[in-house]
């Protein structure tokens, strides 16, 4: 059974349409992330235009992310005051992720650029990621344990403007965090992702915080980020699908809840391997499309008519 899209300008077989909703939720159920990285391109993939893809991703970005917030929260492993930080950066990084979105449109290369863009971020984090999750379940065979240090001082924590984050046991500088918000704003509104397969490690790694008040800290960052860019994208480029919108929410987050169950079943690196897996698949075929000649081969070239 297939349904039309108004704003895609395509019918869709539901069924696969949901099961993509879903197998996204339960993975991002499972990792703790928005999802939008894997969305936008299985989108892509199936005839779904760049721009209403990457406009539509972030709607359902929503979604999956208040669920996900919810169950932290309850849980108290979500820094309010980091995250109302780093939405003050996010922010001005949307609009301004429009503006370069906009642009890209109006000279005709937003499929190009995204999908080279896409290629190095998911190739990049799916080589870390596999190599990373390697080295741990080698370790574990091999039953050594190597301890690593997460909580470090850097020139990040000499700048001014400090602030001190009792929820995360943190005393550092704002700038920083408005930094990192800034640009996953922009990653946000230009790609439609959330960004918190950069973020999280950022967290970690650069602001130092504890693991635990990361992944719900993200996800709570993320929802209102997300939310403007829909609202962004809706009122300039009016490229969200509305019943694209509805059957990838109400799928995501049906499975997101199964991630989260899933997750809980298997270790972390197991689940770091998996998703590796699927973001250097998925970065495979992309380039695949770049560098394949299609079938149907266009010659843009400028007409002269002389009189």
């Amino acid at each position: 059974m297939s349904i039309y899209l108004p704003i895609a300008e395509i019918s869709i077989n539901i069924y696969l349409l949901l099961s993509i909703g879903g197998a996204v939720g339960f993975l991002s159920g499972m990792f703790g992330l928005g999802g939008g990285f894997l969305m936008t391109p299985l989108l892509i993939f199936m005839g779904i235009p760049t721009n209403v893809a990457v406009a539509t991703s972030a709607n359902q970005i929503v979604a999956s992310s208040i669920s996900g917030t919810m169950g932290h929260w309850r849980q108290g492993l979500v820094d309010f005051k980091m995250g109302s930080v780093l939405l003050f950066g996010g922010f001005f990084g949307s609009i301004f992720g429009v503006w370069i979105f906009n642009k890209l449109v109006l000279i005709g290369q937003i499929e190009t650029v995204i999908s080279i863009l896409y290629f190095i971020l998911l190739v990049s984090i799916g080589t870390l990621m596999l190599i990373e999750s390697s080295q741990v379940i080698r370790d574990r065979i091999r039953k050594t344990t190597v301890k690593k240090k997460i909580h470090y001082h850097n020139w990040a924590h000499r700048l001014p403007f400090k602030v001190r984050f009792y929820k995360s046991k943190l005393y550092i500088s704002v700038i920083p965090p408005i930094i990192i918000g800034f640009l996953i704003g922009i990653l946000s509104a230009t790609m439609g992702i959330g960004g918190a397969f950069i973020l999280i490690p950022a967290m970690i790694y650069f602001l130092g915080m504890p693991t635990s008040k990361v992944i719900g800290t993200s996800l709570f960052q993320i929802i209102f980020i997300t939310a403007l860019v829909t609202i962004l994208h809706a009122t300039t480029t009016f490229a969200v699908d509305a019943v694209l919108a509805f059957f990838l929410i109400l799928s995501s987050v049906i499975g997101a809840q199964f991630g989260v169950i899933a997750a809980n079943k298997l270790r972390g690196e197991e689940i770091r391997a998996l998703l590796a897996v699927i973001v250097l698949t998925v970065a495979v075929k992309i380039a695949l499309d770049l560098l394949l000649i299609p079938d149907d081969v266009f010659n843009i070239s400028v007409t002269r008519t002389l009189f």
